[in-house]
Formats: C-alpha cells, structure tokens, sequence
C-alpha cells in the first residue's frame, strides 16, 4: 500500500511495520484526520534480571538481598493475596495496639525514653524471631517425619532455603557484636584489621543493619519462607509463634504497670487474632486451592 500525503502507512505493511527495521519497538502511526480515542500504550515488561545484575543488585541494595533472602520463590508455590493483606493489615493494627498501650502506661518523656520503647520493640521482635528460629527445626522435623513416601525427601529438600534464611539472618546479626563489642578478642581482631579493614567492617554493619531489620519483619510475615516447603506450614508456624510469645510474656510479666483487663486484651489479642486469621487461611488453601493439612502429609 502506497503512503498517503500525511506520511501515514496501511497495516500491511512500510518501514518499522512487522518487526521490520526503520522505527523504534511500539510505535503507532498517526491517526488520519485526527483518528479518534487511542487505545493505551501498553509497555512491554522489562526483561528478568540476570544472575550477575542480582548479585550485584545484592552487593549494593540490602533489601533487595532480604527480599531475595526471606521471600518464598518455589516455582508454582500459591499466594492468595487477600489473605496477605489481611496480614499486612493485621500488623499495621498490632503496631498501633502497642503504640496505644505503650503511650498510655509507659509515658515517653523525653529523647532518652523514646530510645527506650524503640528498644522494647526490636527486642520482642527479635525474641519472636529467636523463638520462631528455635521452634522452626523441631516443626519441620516433625513435618517431615509424619509425611508418606517420597513426600519426605521432596519436603527435606525444600527446606534448604527456609534453613538458609535461618544462617542469613543470624550471619548478619552476628556483624554487629564484630564491630562493637567491647571484648578483648573482639577488640584484638579490630586492631588487627587496621584502618581500611575497620572500613570494611564498618560498611558490613552497615549493609546488615538495613538487611537484618527488613529481614526480621519478612521472617515474621513469611515464617522463614517456609511456603517453599508447603503452603500449610506458615499459618502453623505463626500459630505456634504467637502462642509461645504470649507464654513469653507472661513469664517475663511485660507490661506489669498496666491494669489487669488490658494486660488480659493484649496478651490474648495477638495469639487469637493470629489463630483466627491462620485457620481462616487453611480454610481458603483448601477450598480455593485444595491444599490441605492431610493431602500435605500425604493421607
């Protein structure tokens, strides 16, 4: 088809048309006399990264490597997203519980009590997580042991990223005490590194501050990605979490100034709320999904 006096080529065919060369990737041709309600642009996806652009999107952003880290990426593994925006929602309301019961019964005064409960809450956070580091290999193994035939080794193998997402988190931690511990030894390998390896060290700790307090969070809304294994672990996991914090808590009599009814609501709000919202997420596994407790088991 010939062009017409605006510059305008027919569909079939002229320069750049076809996947021919001669105009860029999505370009349209102008309407004739004005044309009408163009359809929207649609840009095409970007390509996936590759192996050496995600390292070194690793190497220099710390919470792409906690995403990488501590989100589950089995292929086919199921997401039913309202049950994850319950859960975001959930949390959002657990911190602004806190913050209610933390602003009515533990005042802040000034800079220095404001570091406090900043402290109070990464210390429960990182508990919780020390608790779900500490229940997550006697779970697993008693997951794995009640489960038929060849189930077993397929969940064993999956459980060598939820296990690294343990060793990456506590690896990052451990960066810390290296670079300001006060001890003798401690001291002796900072005075033995000189200068530029102080550097270093320093921009580690830095790395694993960013890496270690996103991480934390994902750990606790992802349960160490233990969706890699099956999807019915993590609503398990974070039933047994929460409950274990709640026992916690009343050992260690937290919040001891407030009045006994809203000691009561909060030390029972968290594991229930948790408990409803993990049998509810059963509940839509094996209805919208058909996933369930015993077909993961193999019975």
């Amino acid at each position: 088809m010939s062009s017409s006096g605006n510059g305008y080529w027919g569909p079939t065919g002229g320069p750049g048309q076809g996947g021919q060369p001669g105009y860029p990737p999505g370009w349209r041709p102008p309407q004739p006399y004005g044309g009408g309600p163009q359809p929207p642009y649609l840009r095409p996806p970007r390509p996936p990264l590759s192996r050496r652009q995600r390292i070194i999107k690793c190497v220099y952003n710390p919470f792409y490597a906690a995403q990488r880290a501590f989100r589950p990426s089995r292929p086919g593994v199921v997401e039913d997203l309202t049950v994850r925006r319950i859960q975001m929602w959930r949390t959002g309301l657990g911190i602004a519980a806190w913050l209610v019961l933390v602003m009515s019964y533990k005042p802040i005064d000034d800079a220095k009590g404001a570091e406090s409960v900043a402290g109070d809450k990464f210390d429960q956070s990182w508990i919780s997580t020390l608790v779900l580091v500490c229940a997550f290999p006697f779970v697993i193994a008693l997951f794995v042991s009640v489960a038929r035939g060849a189930l077993r080794g397929l969940y064993l193998r999956r459980s060598l990223k939820s296990f690294g997402a343990v060793a990456a988190l506590m690896g990052s931690m451990a960066t810390f005490p290296l670079a300001l511990a006060p001890d003798p030894e401690t001291s002796g390998f900072r005075d033995a590194i000189g200068t530029p390896g102080k550097v270093v060290l320093i921009a580690l700790c830095a790395w694993s501050l960013g890496f270690a307090l996103y991480g934390i969070g994902l750990c606790l809304m992802h349960v160490f990605r233990t969706a890699d294994i099956h999807e019915v672990l993590p609503p398990i996991l974070a039933t047994l979490l929460v409950w274990v914090t709640a026992a916690l808590d009343v050992i260690n009599n937290e919040n001891a100034e407030a009045p006994a009814l809203a000691r009561l609501a909060f030390l029972l709000g968290a594991p229930v709320s948790v408990t409803v919202l993990s049998c509810w997420e059963l509940y839509r596994l094996g209805k919208y999904h058909r996933l369930t407790v015993r077909g993961a088991l193999g019975r």
